[in-house]
């Protein structure tokens, strides 16, 4: 047991990285592309590569005779609107990113974790002590990483807020729908909804191109197939041995690999008040999870999918 949950331990860090990394790459791929055709570019190879793997798993599944029986109809009704939400959420994402660093955005991003209990309360979920302490941490830290001189905002930096509420608000969504639609159908749909309303804000408001889709290949392969179908894989196979607040915990590491990848890759700096924010931002979303892996389940936090984007 302790192996698998070695292993586990280990698959969860390699997600987190991968997604820390995707940071680098939303903002590499943007050289070329406007973000509505970076992120169509995207969701449209993550649903053409999640197809594969979701046919393989049907077969493992039905040959070891664990095949379920999901709602269909619940699916076909909230499919959209979770993929409209997906959508929302990454396309501020991403046009945040074109302001603001991928550390900032790695950190602001993994707010979410905070807000998924709180926002939970409405649909009468309890929160522990922990989350709100873990809360007021992580929001003195959000101040640091964002507030500037003269208590200016970085609007990439609000952008990017908005944009951890929205993946909040899909992560409350999913929770909903998770025990009675098929997972991978309803990831399948997301990508789908998002990558056609990213196209069509993309031919208003950009210019598409496919030169400017080769010019950004590398990106959009390393976010359309690692970040979403490889990670999503990965994360279903170590969450078998893992409590999903215990993963959220790893996963939740994303945002120290996103500042490793700037300052490695895109020459980035932190400084001494983006450092302190940072430092009481990860505190603070490592306390909101504190005795959280006793529970025998949150299902607000189970099957997050991917909060890179």
């Amino acid at each position: 047991m302790k192996t698998k949950a070695l292993r586990a331990d280990l698959l969860l860090l390699l997600i987190a990285a991968i997604w820390g990394f995707a940071f680098v790459a939303q903002i590499k791929g943007m050289d070329h592309m406007g973000p509505f055709f970076f992120n169509a570019c995207r969701f449209g190879l993550g649903f053409i590569s999640l197809l594969p793997v979701y046919f393989y798993l049907e077969k493992v599944s039905i040959q070891q005779g664990h095949k379920k029986t999901y709602d269909h109809r619940l699916l076909a009704i909230w499919g959209i609107p979770t993929g409209i939400v997906l959508f929302a959420a990454s396309s501020l994402q991403q046009i945040g990113l074109l302001y603001t660093t991928a550390g900032n955005s790695g950190f602001i991003t993994g707010f979410y974790i905070i807000l998924v209990p709180i926002l939970g309360i409405a649909l009468g979920h309890s929160t522990r002590p922990s989350t709100w302490v873990g809360g007021s941490i992580a929001l003195a830290g959000l101040y640091f990483l964002t507030v500037k001189d003269g208590l200016s905002f970085n609007k990439g930096d609000l952008f990017t807020l908005g944009s951890a509420l929205m993946y909040a608000i899909q992560i409350l969504m999913i929770g909903i729908l998770s025990r009675r639609v098929h997972p991978l159908q309803l990831s399948l749909q997301q990508f789908l909804v998002s990558a056609i309303l990213s196209l069509a804000a993309a031919m208003i408001y950009e210019i598409v191109s496919i030169d400017a889709l080769l010019k950004s290949l590398i990106p959009i392969l390393y976010t359309g197939i690692f970040s979403t179908s490889v990670a999503f894989t990965l994360q279903v196979v170590a969450q078998r041995e893992a409590p999903s607040s215990h993963a959220a915990i790893i996963m939740s590491l994303e945002a120290v690999f996103a500042v490793i990848g700037g300052w490695l890759i895109l020459n980035e700096q932190l400084g001494l008040q983006g450092l302190i924010g940072c430092t009481l931002m990860m505190a603070g979303m490592l306390i909101s999870q504190f005795k959280r892996s006793r529970s025998s389940n949150n299902k607000a936090v189970e099957t997050m999918g991917d909060p890179s984007g």
